[in-house]
C-alpha cells in the first residue's frame, strides 16, 4: 500500500510541475480530436454528397468514389443508426401472412437517398429493378436470402430475349447472378444500372436490416419507376430462335411486370438514430 502510495504521490507531483503551455497544448490536440470525430451516419452523408454531386440515371460514379463509399458504408454498425434486432420492427408474426417490412426514411434529395429496411423474419422484399441507377446495399444484422439478375444482352442479335404469351404481359430473359444466403458481417453489395444484379429481391431468413443507398433515388418523373417482377423457370416457355445449352439454363430465368402485389406492406418511419446535419 506503501508503494502505490508513493507512485501515486509522485505522479501528481510529477503533473503539477509540467509547464502550463504542455498542458494547454495536450487539451487543444484532444479538443481538435473530438471535433474532427464525425458520426458514421453524417460520413456516410458527406460521403453520399461528394460521390453522387453529379448523378443522374444510368450515370455510373468513378471506380474510385464506389470505392470509398463502399469503405465508409462498411463501417457502419447498427448502433450507428440506433438499431437493435429487439425492436418491435423486427418482431416475428405469428399469422401466416407475409410479414409488414418497415422502411426507416433518413435522407433524399433529387441525387441520392439513404434508407433502412427492417425485416423480421419471412419478411420479403419482392424481385424489382432499380432503373438507371447505382445502388449500395449494407446488411446491418440478421441472415437473408438475396436472388438477383440483369437482363440478357450478350446473346446473338437473332436471339430472342423477348417473349409475349397470348394475353399476357411480355417476358424478358434475364440472367441469375446471385442466389444465396448472407450473414453480417459481410461487404456491401453494389449494383449498377447494367451490371450487379440490377433486379432482386430480399427474403429474411432471420430478422435483418438492410441500409440503402440509391443514387439517383425512385423518381417516376424523371423515368425511375419501380416495377415489381414474378419470375418463371427458362424451360416453361420454348421460344423459336432461342437456344441455350441445356447445363446453363438453370441460370436463366423469364420475369414478367406484376401489375399488383399481394400482402406487401411497408410502412414508412422516421429515422431516430443519429440527425443528419446539411451544412
Amino acid at each position: 500500500m506503501g508503494i502505490e502510495r508513493t507512485l501515486a504521490d509522485r505522479k501528481g507531483r510529477d503533473f503539477c510541475e509540467l509547464p502550463k503551455e504542455t498542458i494547454t497544448s495536450s487539451r487543444s490536440r484532444r479538443n481538435r480530436r473530438r471535433q474532427k470525430k464525425m458520426p458514421p451516419v453524417q460520413k456516410l452523408f458527406e460521403t453520399c454528397k461528394e460521390v453522387f454531386a453529379s448523378s443522374g440515371t444510368g450515370i455510373v460514379p468513378p471506380a474510385e468514389d464506389i470505392d470509398k463509399l463502399r469503405s465508409v458504408l462498411d463501417g457502419i454498425k447498427p448502433e450507428d443508426v440506433d438499431l437493435d434486432p429487439n425492436m418491435p420492427y423486427f418482431r416475428a408474426n405469428a399469422s401466416h401472412r407475409r410479414p409488414k417490412i418497415t422502411y426507416l426514411h433518413i435522407y433524399e434529395c433529387e441525387k441520392f437517398s439513404m434508407g433502412i429496411f427492417c425485416l423480421p423474419p419471412s419478411g420479403v422484399i419482392p424481385l424489382h429493378n432499380h432503373p438507371g441507377m447505382t445502388v449500395f446495399s449494407k446488411l446491418l444484422f440478421g441472415t437473408m436470402h438475396i436472388k438477383s439478375y440483369d437482363w440478357v444482352v450478350d446473346l446473338p442479335p437473332e436471339s430472342p430475349t423477348i417473349f409475349k404469351p397470348s394475353e399476357s404481359p411480355d417476358l424478358r430473359l434475364a440472367k441469375v447472378k446471385v442466389d444465396d444466403d448472407f450473414t453480417a458481417p459481410c461487404n456491401p453489395s453494389i449494383l449498377y444500372p447494367e451490371d450487379g444484379g440490377n433486379l432482386h429481391c430480399f427474403t429474411a431468413v432471420t430478422a435483418c436490416a438492410v441500409l440503402d443507398v440509391l443514387g439517383p433515388p425512385y423518381s417516376d418523373f424523371d423515368g425511375r419507376h419501380c416495377t415489381y417482377y414474378t419470375n418463371y423457370p427458362f424451360s416453361n416457355f420454348q421460344v423459336e430462335g432461342l437456344s441455350i445449352p441445356e447445363e446453363e439454363r438453370s441460370v436463366y430465368e423469364w420475369l414478367q411486370e406484376k401489375d399488383q402485389l399481394e400482402d406487401l406492406k411497408v410502412e414508412g418511419r422516421m429515422y431516430s438514430g443519429p440527425t443528419i446535419v446539411e451544412s
